[in-house]
């Protein structure tokens, strides 16, 4: 069973649960890449690189994680990259990662904002847009899914993302609004079920 990544549990616990333990360099370079590849929707390639092919995290591991992640001010992918560099390096790790993250995509953007500036009435400009913004919502989409796989047979856990989908995507629910109301029930129904 893996050491779950929580407020209670140790770098230590995390660190020998996983036989392969990125380096500076090692998180840089995943980062880096990272940043580079995943151009306007990093997350579900984020999800790729830490569990399927770095095995730096599991499943359960990264999307406890990334729910701590979308508590914190900011991206949720910056906060991410910060909090799993720290993990494993500390403050050295945490810096090798967001500036791996961030490198790449800032210097893109300084150039394409350039070149913007200079097509953006062009249709095939608008269009090449359209169909980016498109790719990035698939990408997003089938990230849930794989998210939601580790709660295959969990009903309760299953039940409250439902209705979470249900109060934001449905009722327009402020996210913020029904996240204080169910992250309580949530960690309420859990403690329940442990006792």
């Amino acid at each position: 069973m893996s050491a779950p990544i929580n407020s209670n549990a140790s770098s230590e616990q995390i660190i020998e649960h996983h036989p392969v333990q990125p380096g500076c360099r090692e998180l840089f370079m995943g980062f880096f890449i990272l940043g580079l590849t995943g151009f306007g929707g990093v997350l579900p390639m984020a999800r790729r690189m830490i569990v399927e092919k770095k095995n730096w995290l599991n499943g359960d591991e990264f999307t406890e994680l990334l729910g701590l992640c979308q508590f914190l001010p900011g991206g949720n992918i910056i906060n991410l990259s910060v909090a799993l560099g720290n993990e494993f390096q500390g403050l050295r790790g945490a810096l090798a990662a967001i500036f791996g993250l961030i490198l790449a995509p800032t210097a893109i953007v300084v150039c394409l904002g350039v070149v913007y500036a200079r097509y953006q009435n062009d249709p095939i400009v608008e269009h090449l847009f359209a169909g980016l913004a498109a790719g990035a919502a698939g990408l997003l989409l089938s990230t849930g899914i794989k998210m939601l796989l580790p709660l295959k047979g969990k009903w309760l856990q299953l039940a409250i993302v439902i209705v979470g989908i249900i109060a934001i995507a449905g009722l327009r629910l402020p996210m913020l609004l029904v996240m204080l109301i169910l992250a309580p029930v949530s960690i309420f129904l859990f403690w329940r079920r442990q006792q």
